[in-house]
Parts: C-alpha cells; sequence; structure tokens
C-alpha cells in the first residue's frame, strides 16, 4: 500500500501525497476521508455521494432479478407451457436463484444490502443502471477475460507489443478504465512493468479482479444474449486467473476523467476501449493523459473508435485521432490495426470480429492543464444550492405532469377515447389532438413493459 500512496492524489484538489489513516486516505487540504472497499481505495471526488450512487444501483439490479424471478414463476404457472420451454424456464430461475446469492456476496463490501427502498422507487428517481455502466452491459467482459476469452485476450496483449516496438519497457503503468482487469494483468505478468495501478469506476469489475489477481476462484453464471443450444440459457462458468499475480499490482477505485494521481507519476499510460465512450472531448482527453505521464512517458490506446458524440464533428476517426495526439504533447504515434476476436462466446452466436486500433505515443512536451472534470453542478453535488429553473427543467415539469395525469386516468374503464375527452374537458387539448397523443404515450409504455423496463 505504501507504494502504492505515493502516486496517488486527491482527486478534489490534487493534493499529493495523501495521509494514511485507520478508514484509509485522508487529503489534509480537503479534509475528505476516502474510504476502501475491500481494501482497495474508494477515490471518487466526493466518496460519500459515488458510493451510495453505486448501492443504489446495486441494489436496484438486485431487485430487478427478483422481478424477473417473479416473471418466470408467472410464465411457469402457465399450464400450456410447452415441456422444453418450461425445463429452459426451470433451469433459468434455477440460475438466476444461484446468480443473485453470488452476486450479494460479492458486492457486500459496497453495501447494497443497507438499502430497503422498493424496485418502483427507484424507476420513480431514474436511479436505473445506465446502458454503458450496468450489471449486465459489461457483465459478459468477466467471463470474457477471466473463463473462455483467451483467443482474444492474447490478441489484445500482442496489439500492445506490436505498437511497443523493441522498446517494450513499461515502468510505472497505469490502466485507466480497466474493467474486470484482464488486459491489466497481463501487461503486468507478460510486459516489463515496474508496478501498474488498474482503475476503474465500476465495483462490480474491480471486486472481480481482486479475486483474479489473488489467485482464487469464482464461480458466475453467463447469460449468452444469444444462446447456441436451450442448456446455453444459462451456463455455469468458474472464472479463475492463468496465476496469482504478484502485489505490484493495485486495484483503485475512481473516475478516469479526475485520475485520482499525481501528475508526471507514470512512465506509462493505458486506454482500453475507452477514449471513445467517455463523456469528454478527445482533444481534452488527451491533454489530462498527458498531465499524468513523466517526460518521455508513453500513451497506449487499444480498442474501438465508435464515437457517438452528439456533435458529429467530434465522432472522431482513426486520421483525426492521429492528429489530435499530435496536438496534445506526442510525438507522432506508432500506429496498428488488426481485426480480432471480440466476445466470442462458446455458448452464444452473437461474438464477432472487431478490428481494434492501436497506437504508442511517446510525450515531447507538456500541453495547458484542461480543467479540473465537473460530471455534475455543484447544486446537484453538494445539495445546498437552489435547483435552478431552466427551461429544459420547465419542459420536463410540464411533460411530468401531463404524463401523471394520463397515468391517473387509467383505471381499467376508460379507453383512449374516454381519455381523450377528459383531455378536452380539462382544456389541456382538443380531443382529436388527445387520441393521438395519448396512444403514442401509451405505446411507448407498452413497448417498455415488454422489455422489463417497467
Amino acid at each position: 500500500m505504501t507504494e502504492l500512496a505515493e502516486l496517488l492524489a486527491c482527486p478534489r484538489c490534487d493534493k499529493t501525497p495523501l495521509d494514511t489513516n485507520k478508514k484509509g486516505l485522508h487529503c489534509k487540504a480537503c479534509k475528505v476521508d476516502f474510504p476502501r472497499i475491500a481494501n482497495i481505495p474508494w477515490l471518487f471526488a466526493d466518496p460519500d455521494a459515488s458510493l451510495g450512487e453505486w448501492r443504489s444501483r446495486l441494489h436496484m439490479a438486485m431487485q430487478k432479478i427478483d422481478k424477473e424471478l417473479a416473471a418466470l414463476d408467472a410464465e411457469l404457472g402457465d399450464p400450456q407451457l410447452r415441456a422444453l420451454s418450461r425445463q429452459r424456464c426451470e433451469r433459468h430461475k434455477s440460475a438466476l436463484i444461484t446468480h443473485k446469492e453470488a452476486l450479494a456476496s460479492l458486492l457486500a463490501p459496497v453495501g447494497p444490502q443497507l438499502l430497503s427502498a422498493n424496485f418502483d422507487t427507484y424507476l420513480a428517481l431514474r436511479t436505473r443502471l445506465p446502458a454503458d455502466h450496468g450489471l449486465h452491459t459489461y457483465y459478459a467482459n468477466i467471463h470474457r477475460d477471466w473463463a473462455w476469452g483467451e483467443e482474444e485476450n492474447k490478441a489484445s496483449l500482442q496489439q500492445i507489443a506490436r505498437v511497443l516496438g523493441d522498446n517494450q519497457s513499461l515502468g510505472r503503468t497505469l490502466v485507466l478504465g480497466a474493467g474486470a482487469g484482464r488486459l491489466a494483468y497481463d501487461i503486468h505478468t507478460q510486459l516489463d512493468t515496474e508496478l501498474t495501478v488498474a482503475l476503474d469506476f465500476n465495483p462490480m469489475l474491480l471486486l472481480v479482479a481482486q479475486k483474479m489477481i489473488a489467485g482464487e476462484e469464482l464461480e458466475l453464471h453467463e447469460f449468452p444474449i444469444a444462446p447456441h443450444r436451450s442448456d446455453d440459457d444459462a451456463v455455469l462458468r468458474t472464472l479463475k486467473a492463468p496465476g496469482k499475480s504478484d502485489d505490484r499490482l493495485h486495484l483503485l477505485f475512481g473516475d478516469a476523467l479526475r485520475a485520482p494521481v499525481a501528475k508526471g507519476a507514470f512512465d506509462t499510460v493505458v486506454t482500453p476501449w475507452l477514449i471513445d465512450v467517455i463523456t469528454e472531448d478527445l482533444p481534452v482527453f488527451a491533454g489530462r493523459i498527458n498531465t499524468l505521464l513523466k517526460t518521455d512517458g508513453r500513451w497506449i490506446n487499444f480498442g474501438s473508435l465508435a464515437f457517438n458524440a452528439a456533435e458529429r464533428s467530434k465522432r472522431y476517426g482513426p486520421e483525426e485521432v492521429t492528429e489530435i495526439v499530435g496536438e496534445c504533447g506526442f510525438a507522432t504515434p506508432v500506429l496498428a490495426e488488426a481485426t480480432i476476436p471480440y466476445m466470442n462466446s462458446p455458448a452464444s452466436r452473437h461474438g464477432r470480429l472487431e478490428t481494434v486500433f492501436s497506437f504508442a505515443a511517446s510525450k515531447s512536451g507538456k500541453t495547458s492543464n484542461p480543467p479540473r472534470h465537473r460530471a455534475l453542478p455543484d447544486w446537484i453535488v453538494t445539495g445546498k444550492e437552489a435547483v435552478p429553473l431552466n427551461p429544459s427543467f420547465r419542459t420536463q415539469a410540464m411533460t411530468t405532469q401531463i404524463y401523471a395525469f394520463t397515468m391517473s386516468l387509467i383505471d381499467g374503464k376508460r379507453s383512449i377515447s374516454d381519455m381523450a375527452e377528459v383531455f378536452e374537458q380539462q382544456r389541456l387539448m382538443p380531443k382529436g389532438e388527445a387520441v393521438h397523443a395519448i396512444r403514442g404515450f401509451l405505446i411507448r409504455m407498452f413497448d417498455d413493459a415488454g422489455r422489463g423496463e417497467l
């Protein structure tokens, strides 16, 4: 821990080094304690708020499993259910029960079991797991990393080695967005590193990584999107690493956009499958990478270029990425592209090939310090300032009121036409317009219910 502590900085004010106490780490400047979760430092700018948010997300995910189990019970109660479908549903139910128990044990250090609000309350507050940061979205990556993904894992490391060329001495290495940790583990155990720090903000992923690098085994069910056979609907996997890592591979909870590490502390920064999914524009993020590196340090990138920014101009192609890297204090990068297996589970029909874009760029100069990333305004973070009544909030408030009024009219007796008459009586809109508006609203509700989102 002492070796790691020397590299850390406060994610609020950048003070380094941090002090160590019984609870975890402490910033004297901010007077904030940063806890350890399962002995992994929890270094978010607002540690209590982030821990509360993750507890809510994980608690809701566990309750969603209960909803799935209740839905399965209802389906199994159908006497006309075909025999093979019944067998598959019964297997899936049994797997979900085991899955919930395993997740509860794995996630216990985060404390979702401390919460008691029900599923509907969380939906009302919109604390559902984000589409790209949920248990289900990245859950398959755990199995890829530690169960069946050796071909992809090997190909990924080969691309890293390819852009490194003859100089594969990485020194102190930081992996941002390390996920379940396999690439960080492979880099640390197979390349020349002095130490490796694997950072991610998802507790489930790093708690799995912790067990793997310690040489433990973990049993978790895989739930393929498109099973090869009915028996592949839920497959119990044994997760394990090729071998136990040494104690120079460290895990760290934190936000890659406010990386809690000292400026210029690392010889190498690796960004796997990250630059195209973060919310920050690439030129700004590239400047952040520059500040984390020592003079002559290297930035290694690996993964996709599936930028999906709202602005078309920020959905960068390979040539633009190369140009941006050069503009942010890096020498001309060494580039490599290769088509490798991606998420090819033996139990799924959903695997594919992916053309990955890799580069290694040496730091050639400093760049202006990017502004501290602010994911949310202070009135959300502190909860002490007035919530601004901006135009978008006004519109949303009115929309929510209309939705609530529409829902209040659903009593099992009124038709869409009847509801539209009430709209007209309340002078909300003419009946002819209301029929179309209500129908559109109910279609969205019906679709959400069919997808299990309600």
